[in-house]
């Protein structure tokens, strides 16, 4: 296979590690998608068994799930490529110079709109039954170029050397939109979606028995003073509501790991976590399996959604996430990876994404919100959580940008690059309250 360029994706499937780089063989035949993007005990096995009958070297299911575990995941049978560790960096691949592409910008909620979401989401958590919620928003880009997402890819990769970086084309992996790896064209000659991103959390990895989870919650944006940026992962690490917020994520893996495990270490304290625009408060979990196995991907499907991006309790968070946020989540917040046959893998929180699709992006950014949480705050955090794609896609200082023709039809989209829902919720309007909510 040839290398990989910087300018273009390999194949349908991408995830960068300080350890590998496994990359789908783009080759004809070497790679088909998961019927209905499935992902049942039945389905896995007699998939990975077909590609090794099939000749096929490194046969794994790879792909994302989505952020609702009833949705439709993205997920294929495929032909892996691993190598290396990477270069400490990409040679040809550096911060993008010269002035900011052309584009138009908005945000969905607004800022103002999300800050009243979050003022609102903490006054009726104790009615609705919730601990924590995780509201996300989101900023949709028009450029008027297309967007390369192998290029982003390089970019996020060089930036974010210790990130579990990856690009997932969709539509090769059996989700709802057409396609295959990017540059490659969807429904009615539209390009086919790709989600790219640098995630800094481990939802779960198992080699044989033996199994790692490392959870992040409670964040501060980073500072460009070394003094300053020093003193925000000290108070972060002393801050009451980020160590509590970081409380229920942590105990919630561990009680769903426990009953797997013969043995799980867990941190008695977090630590500081940090990535290029954020600090995070981590606790990395640790144990050991017991028989039967269950392998990676059953692993993930056990763990996600964690309180990490969606809440807790589970349900009732969830519940008021699709009550409260204005879109769809589709693949954000949900676990991008891979299981081979063994039942080893790897899966990332699809997190610092964005959904790719021609002269369109769609970037995403939460915050966990808890009874004193202060809006301004999440409102600051999201909008450092963007600097990530935001940088990547060489608008580091974005606003509403130099004009470019406005598309014909606001509410279109790309196939899969999930449109504004005429119908969601306006976050300027009193939040709906969720399903089962009692007054």
């Amino acid at each position: 296979m040839a290398p990989e360029r910087p300018g273009s994706l390999p194949g349908p499937f991408v995830l960068s590690t300080p350890d590998h780089t496994l990359t789908v063989d783009g080759a004809r035949g070497r790679f088909h998608p998961l019927p209905g993007g499935g992902a049942t005990a039945r389905e896995v096995p007699a998939a990975l068994r077909e590609a090794r009958a099939a000749g096929w070297d490194d046969p794994r299911i790879v792909g994302a799930l989505p952020f609702r575990p009833q949705a439709p995941a993205a997920l294929m049978a495929a032909d892996v490529v691993r190598t290396g560790p990477r270069p400490p960096r990409t040679p040809g691949v550096g911060p993008p110079s010269g002035p900011p592409p052309r584009h138009r910008l908005r945000e969905e909620p607004s800022a103002d709109g999300y800050a009243r979401l979050v003022a609102l989401a903490v006054e009726r958590l104790s009615r609705a039954g919730l601990d924590k919620v995780v509201l996300a928003r989101t900023l949709l880009l028009d450029l008027e170029r297309p967007l390369d997402p192998g290029r982003v890819l390089a970019r996020l990769t060089a930036d974010n050397p210790g990130a579990l970086n990856f690009a997932v084309a969709t539509g090769a992996c059996g989700g709802s939109t057409g396609g295959a790896s990017g540059g490659e064209e969807g429904r009615d000659g539209e390009p086919a979606p790709v989600l790219v991103g640098a995630s800094p959390e481990l939802l779960v990895a198992r080699s044989g028995p033996r199994v790692r989870s490392h959870p992040l919650a409670g964040s501060a944006p980073r500072h460009p003073d070394p003094d300053t940026d020093r003193e925000r992962a000290r108070t972060l690490l002393a801050s009451a509501k980020d160590l509590r917020e970081h409380a229920f994520v942590v105990e919630a893996i561990a009680e769903r790991l426990r009953p797997l495990c013969s043995r799980l270490d867990v941190p008695a304290t977090p630590s500081v976590t940090a990535t290029a625009t954020m600090w995070h408060l981590g606790t990395p979990l640790s144990g050991l399996l017991r028989d039967p196995l269950p392998s990676a991907l059953e692993l993930a499907a056990a763990l996600h959604p964690t309180p990490a991006v969606c809440g807790t309790p589970a349900d009732a968070a969830a519940r008021a996430i699709g009550a409260w946020e204005p879109f769809d989540r589709g693949l954000y917040a949900g676990a991008v990876g891979w299981c081979d046959a063994d039942g080893d893998g790897e899966w990332a929180v699809a997190l610092r994404c964005a959904e790719i699709a021609g002269t369109r992006a769609r970037l995403f950014a939460g915050a966990g919100i808890v009874a004193d949480s202060v809006p301004a705050a999440e409102l600051a955090e999201t909008g450092a959580k963007f600097r990530t794609m935001l940088d990547a896609l060489g608008l580091g200082d974005a606003g509403p940008g130099p004009a470019v023709p406005a598309p014909a039809d606001r509410r279109s989209a790309a196939p899969g690059l999930a449109a504004a829902d005429p119908g969601a919720p306006n976050p300027a309007d009193p939040v709906p309250t969720p399903h089962g909510e009692h007054h």
